[in-house]
């Protein structure tokens, strides 16, 4: 939302444009770079051409087979070095395009063009201590170069190295005086520093020249802002907006404002306006809805607003697939799950073929606890959508809730045929399918899933948690399953679920003592009651001895949840 970015990457590029203007010798594929005299010229000149008509023309596999025979005929070619480390670097391999780079700068030290790329690259990995050492580097070779300078201080701003970001720009300022290049970016490092008044100075010198200049006024009122000076910067916003009323930055700063000043009936007024604005893109309209509906507040006091807000949206972009999600995505979140629900049938209705509607739509169906709407739908959208990995696994969900066993097995086998190595989805699909095969009683099948699952990842606390559990009901390996256990909790302290899986291996284990401790605290923590915590409480309780405390305990496990009628018989046994 904010209107006034971060320079630094866009002065990186800059500074290198500024380059290719002034040297045209100094560019990799204007010239072929250093040549040794034990090759053939001519033909290395003529591959050379051929490799970057090739990549001029958008064939990267034949420029890059060129490139690298010209690096076979003259392994001293920097040019050739950065032409593949561009190719690389456009095709996704950062890693192989630095070393590249790299290489190409190592050959031809004082090329700048070389060392504003390989800064990019590192800028790019948010390596900036290495970016800063590429920029330090160039203005060895050219200190009169004052966009890489600024470039420079920008990276030490951002790099928290105030005193030598303010060396550079204060000895600019004083060489040009005030201007909206040097200037700008010194008051953005005093802001970085919280010297305020310094930069509220500077930027009030700033609007001197250029009153109206609205980056100048936004920058006043971002500086108003940091010192908590929030009617000040509403101010100037106002003042702002009066003048140019249509501004999309300044409605977006104004809504960031408010939703810091927490004034949201205000903030649905301009969030409205913002919706309305032609000058708007429909992407800053759709990341202003985003941040407002993932505040708590806004959910909780000013829901039916926010969805008319929505729908001022969705009547700007009637034929967008993804913004007539925005509306049920956000009474999933208000766990409005029938509405949303409806809302998302309506929309498969219309354009069966919307992939992301399907999705939602099985989502909300599973927090529903709809397995037998979600089985249904689930078929449908993992046989339309059959390369779906998400739509199979919710599918098989759904099966496996509904007894369903040898269709969720299915879908779980197609899952992980889809998943290919992506180890999250292999981890998933094994912990469903031990799940399916311990409800299915097949023990050794369950079991050996979660050894597969704790092979791939010896750490996951589900695993651990579900693996440990199954065994203690089984009376099975108690050691490694307390060990199991305990490491879950050790990692997870306050988690009530993996605290009541622990008491319960206790349990079996005969350390009832320690259980009912653990039990305790689980109830006293003031988390919602689960009548699986009473029921096990109850079985410990009973061991030790005491049956008025365990009859009590399952008594409340039958409120919580009426299907527990089995524990009848252990409270009649205990009365006995």
């Amino acid at each position: 939302m904010k209107n006034i970015k971060n320079t630094s990457l866009f002065l990186v590029i800059l500074a290198a444009a500024a380059f290719l203007s002034c040297n045209r010798q100094a560019v990799p594929g204007m010239t072929a770079g250093k040549i040794s005299k034990e090759f053939d010229q001519a033909a290395f000149d003529y591959r050379f051409v051929e490799a970057t008509r090739q990549k001029l023309l958008g064939n990267m596999s034949e420029a890059l087979k060129n490139f690298e025979i010209c690096l076979k005929m003259d392994p001293g070619s920097d040019a050739s070095y950065y032409q593949i480390a561009q190719i690389m670097l456009n095709n996704g391999d950062t890693g192989n395009g630095k070393k590249f780079i790299r290489r190409a700068a190592e050959l031809e030290p004082g090329n700048l063009w070389y060392y504003v790329t390989l800064a990019g690259v590192y800028y790019q990995e948010k390596n900036i201590d290495s970016a800063i050492l590429c920029y330090e580097k160039v203005l060895k070779i050219y200190p009169e170069k004052e966009n890489i300078q600024i470039t420079l201080a920008n990276l030490y701003t951002e790099d928290k190295k105030y005193e030598k970001a303010r060396s550079i720009l204060d000895h600019l300022d004083q060489k040009y005086g005030i201007n909206d290049n040097t200037t700008v970016s010194l008051i953005r490092t005093l802001m970085a520093e919280k010297e305020f008044q310094e930069a509220r100075k500077r930027t009030e010198e700033l609007l001197k020249q250029d009153p109206d200049n609205i980056s100048f006024n936004g920058l006043l009122a971002e500086i108003y802002r940091s010192e908590g000076e929030n009617r000040k910067a509403f101010e100037v916003y106002d003042e702002l907006l009066k003048k140019n009323p249509g501004e999309p930055g300044l409605q977006l700063e104004l809504c960031d404002l408010l939703l810091s000043e927490k004034d949201y009936e205000g903030l649905m007024n301009v969030a409205r306006t913002v919706i309305s604005n032609s000058q708007v893109k429909k992407e800053e309209k759709v990341s202003l809805i985003a941040e407002l509906t993932e505040n708590q507040d806004i959910k909780h006091e000013f829901g039916e607003t926010m969805e008319s807000v929505i729908m001022n949206l969705e009547k700007e972009y009637p034929d967008d697939e993804l913004i007539v999600l925005l509306r049920p995505d956000f009474m999933h979140k208000e766990n409005k799950l029938e509405e949303a629900a409806s809302i998302l049938e309506g929309i498969i209705k219309e354009n069966p073929d919307n992939y992301f509607a399907w999705e939602k739509l099985l989502l909300v169906l599973y927090d529903q606890k709809n397995f037998i709407r979600l089985e249904e739908r689930g078929k449908e959208c993992a046989t339309k959508f059959n390369r779906s990995v998400l739509a199979k696994i919710l599918y098989a969900s759904a099966a496996m809730e509904n007894a369903n066993y040898d269709v969720a097995l299915d879908e779980l086998r197609k899952s992980d045929i889809l998943g290919g190595d992506n180890k999250e989805i292999k981890m998933q699909v094994l912990t469903m399918r031990a799940d399916i095969y311990y409800r299915m009683k097949n023990f050794g099948e369950s079991f050996k899933a979660f050894d597969e699952a704790l092979k791939l990842n010896s750490s996951d606390l589900t695993v651990l948690n579900n693996y440990s559990y199954y065994l203690a009901e089984q009376d099975m390996k108690l050691k490694e399953a307390e060990e199991m256990a305990k490491e879950v909790v050790e990692k997870e302290k306050n988690n009530n679920t993996f605290l009541d899986t622990y008491a319960w291996v206790l349990y079996k284990r005969g350390k009832s003592r320690g259980a009912a401790k653990i039990m305790e605290r689980i109830i006293n923590s003031g988390e919602k009651d689960d009548a699986e915590w009473y029921e096990h409480y109850g079985y410990i309780l009973k061991k030790m001895g005491k049956c008025n405390e365990a009859v009590e305990k399952w008594d409340k496990a039958i409120s919580i949840d009426k299907s527990k009628t089995y524990l009848q018989k252990e409270i009649e046994r205990c009365g006995k």
